[in-house]
């Protein structure tokens, strides 16, 4: 699971959409993940569909599952804004766009090697702008696909908890199968409750995505530009671990959820062989955006009745 994401659709504007696609595809890969297959979240299985309902055939059927996962988003149907006007809603403010490609056919003159001239017909590959029907308010309900079941809440909620998280006022919403955080447009995304399997993984989960959200250039002002295999990226997430950790242990979540995918503990393994500071460095840092967190959130946990009399007698 992926948590510091940068979205493909702010790649430079000077990438062609062939490059654009591949490069996305390649980063997934290298990730461990087979973008093409395509994680039914609780919904319908669909091909991506144009506005009309019809599909859309070739690299688009995977290249929109990709921007589908990426985002969040559970609607099959993907339009142009015109065409989110026409049908009554509109794009909301803020939305970013994806792109749907197709060859455009156009005839040139050429010469010919005996100095004549002929007609040949020529293939371009472009792109055009489109939004999720996600991304869309006061749309006809068939562009909202139903679940496939009612999804239940997980055990363990903890009002205290709960409480400790809304003071801290990031900008987070539900959507989608993946937890990351967005530093260009400083967002934290979470899986909807229902997909975690008990509520102490959710918080724990969140203290992630908060910590590497502490790292913005408006509060710590860390690193955040770094590419999925870099040192930096692999010093950020070491951070955000570590951060979380602490959150788990003053607020009483386990702190058992580090993540332990291979790829991760490799980068890590790496980066401690190549730098014998480095954990220190993000010990340090860790200790700075939990304490952060903690004052937002306005935690004490000298008066925390959870945590009993005797750690107010001890101080």
């Amino acid at each position: 699971m992926r948590k510091l994401k940068r979205s493909p659709a702010s790649r430079s504007p000077a990438q062609s959409p062939a490059a654009r696609i591949t490069a996305t595809i390649i980063e997934k890969l290298e990730q461990g993940t087979k973008p093409w297959i395509k994680p039914w979240r609780g919904v319908p299985i669909s091909r991506p569909l144009r506005s009309c309902g019809t599909p859309y055939r070739g690299m688009n059927t995977f290249w929109l599952w990709m921007m589908a996962e990426a985002s969040g988003f559970a609607s099959p149907y993907w339009m142009t804004y015109r065409q989110c006007a026409k049908l009554g809603g509109h794009v909301r403010k803020g939305e970013k766009s994806s792109i749907a490609i197709f060859y455009k056919t156009y005839e040139k003159e050429v010469e010919t090697p005996d100095g004549g001239e002929d007609t040949e017909t020529r293939r371009v590959l472009r792109s055009y702008a489109i939004f999720n029907a996600d991304q869309c308010d006061d749309l006809p309900a068939m562009y909202s696909p139903e679940p496939l079941m009612e999804p239940v809440e997980p055990a363990g909620r903890r009002r205290r908890i709960d409480a400790f998280f809304a003071r801290i006022d990031a900008q987070l919403r539900h959507t989608g199968s993946e937890a990351y955080y967005e530093p260009v447009l400083d967002r934290i995304t979470m899986p909807p409750t229902t997909l975690f399997e008990g509520f102490d993984h959710y918080y724990a989960t969140l203290a992630h995505e908060l910590s590497h959200w502490t790292g913005h250039s408006s509060r710590l002002d860390r690193d955040l530009k770094n590419r999925f295999g870099s040192e930096a990226y692999a010093a950020e997430e070491l951070v955000a671990e570590l951060s979380s950790a602490i959150l788990g242990a003053e607020l009483g979540l386990p702190v058992t959820h580090l993540d332990n995918h291979a790829s991760y503990i490799s980068h890590w393994l790496k980066l401690l062989k190549s730098d014998d500071r480095a954990m220190l460095t993000a010990a340090a840092k860790a200790e700075e955006a939990s304490s952060l967190l903690l004052r937002l959130g306005g935690h004490d946990e000298r008066s925390d009745p959870e945590f009993g009399d005797d750690l107010a007698e001890a101080a």
